[in-house]
């Protein structure tokens, strides 16, 4: 993240005129009604903070923010409460000692979670624990929740895990080429929802685009950027501008890493060797249905008889603002009927680590996001990040229900494929 002058700071604190129009959209202040856990509140603790007040009793309040940015989305006078809270966590990390327990548990995720080798080297065990039967057995018996609360929560979160094919450093577009794009896989995307990946990559090809995957692209440093790790987050996002900066359009399927990557420009603002280059790479990134929908349709759509509720990831909402396009896509697919889910702009709870870091308050997000699903009757929830069908489909499992998950591009897929409801429930 660029370096800010505490008088930038101080301009952009002051931006916050208090007037509260963010507080019904603030999943925290939805759920506790405090003032601290909004974003007025905490933007007045960054303001006590720079008026020499002491850290660490804000840390909380700072850490139970999901970033979500509902409340930029919702605000009239435009504070830039994402930069606030971004440089806000970096200062944390850098300043604030937590306990032994506590950063040991971080270091495991962070040293996780953006590896693709290390992900693939934990899916196989994984895979072979849930076929096992013992999940069922570990939960009833609450052990994990009490070694940690964290590792209770990765466990319940992972999705049910399959064979992972490995797609081709290329796939070749279908009839006239249209255009040439760079696809990002992601992390967490591309080992635990590799159809995903698959789905994305034939629909871009039946649309006429040549589909570029580079097999030693890394993490797009969404994860580090979120949760404050400034400099982990700067080394992934380098590596991933040398990874597309050939090509003329990335494509990306997960809202948050799209989300980062348009914010490269920001993140490297600071660093002349790389600054412009950062630029152009964030310049050329498209969320997969912003530029399926800029593209336009050509191959034929096939009929898909199902009843589909859309849930707003909060990165595509509010950080990118693409609402419309993903809603366009699915209903140019025959027979295909869209239902919106009640407050769609409150958080579901997942927001990266936070399901892991905060899971109570995550769970209770959760919870009340599968309630609103429900509520819709749809057969199928469609999401477009890996982080929110996780969170969802746990919750939804947790209330009793089980509806099925899919992205956008997996829907489209289905139907560009002539393949029917059947590929998707």
């Amino acid at each position: 993240m660029d370096a800010e002058t505490p008088r930038d700071r101080q301009n952009l604190l002051g931006d916050c005129v208090h007037c509260g129009f963010c507080l019904p959209t603030c999943p925290t202040y939805v759920l506790w009604g405090e003032e601290m856990d909004s974003p007025r509140g905490r933007i007045h603790l960054m303001a006590q903070r720079e008026e020499g007040a002491p850290l660490a009793p804000m840390v909380q309040h700072f850490d139970q923010c999901l970033g979500c940015m509902a409340c930029v989305t919702a605000c009239p006078s435009g504070v830039q409460y994402d930069r606030l809270i971004e440089t806000t966590r970096a200062e944390v990390e850098d300043e604030h000692p937590r306990p032994l327990r506590e950063r040991v548990l971080r270091e495991a995720v962070f040293r996780l979670f953006p590896y693709r080798r290390r992900l693939r080297a934990v899916r196989g065990p994984l895979r072979l624990y849930q076929r096992s039967g013992l999940p069922a057995l570990v939960r009833r018996s609450g052990v994990l929740e009490r070694i940690s609360p964290t590792l209770a929560a990765m466990e319940r979160l992972a999705p049910p895990l399959g064979p992972a094919p490995r797609l081709p450093e290329r796939v070749a577009a279908r009839g006239g080429r249209r255009a040439t794009v760079g696809m990002l896989t992601g992390c967490v995307q591309g080992e635990f929802f590799p159809g995903v990946n698959a789905a994305t990559a034939r629909v871009l090809a039946l649309e006429g685009c040549d589909v570029v995957i580079p097999r030693d692209q890394g993490c797009c440093g969404a994860l580090s950027l979120h949760s404050g790790r400034a400099e982990e987050a700067a080394a992934f996002a380098r590596a991933t501008i040398e990874t597309f900066e050939s090509v003329d359009v990335v494509v990306v399927n997960a809202a948050g890493c799209g989300s980062s990557m348009k914010e490269y420009a920001d993140v490297l603002a600071g660093d002349p060797a790389w600054a412009r280059r950062a630029a152009a790479v964030a310049a050329k990134t498209r969320d997969f249905a912003e530029f399926v929908d800029e593209l336009g349709p050509r191959a034929e759509r096939h009929p898909v008889p199902a009843t589909v509720a859309y849930h707003d990831a909060c990165h595509l909402s509010h950080a990118q603002r693409i609402r419309s396009q993903p809603r366009r896509l699915l209903a140019g697919i025959p027979e295909l009927t869209v239902r919106e889910i009640a407050d769609p702009d409150v958080c579901c709870g997942s927001a990266g680590t936070y399901n892991l870091f905060q899971p109570e308050a995550a769970a209770q997000l959760g919870d009340r996001k599968a309630g609103t699903v429900r509520a819709t009757g749809a057969e199928l929830l469609v999401a477009a990040n890996p982080g929110c069908s996780l969170q969802i489909a746990t919750a939804l499992r947790r209330q009793g229900t089980d509806i099925a998950v899919a992205h956008t591009a997996q829907v489209l897929d289905a139907s560009l494929r002539g393949l029917g409801r059947a590929a998707l429930l």
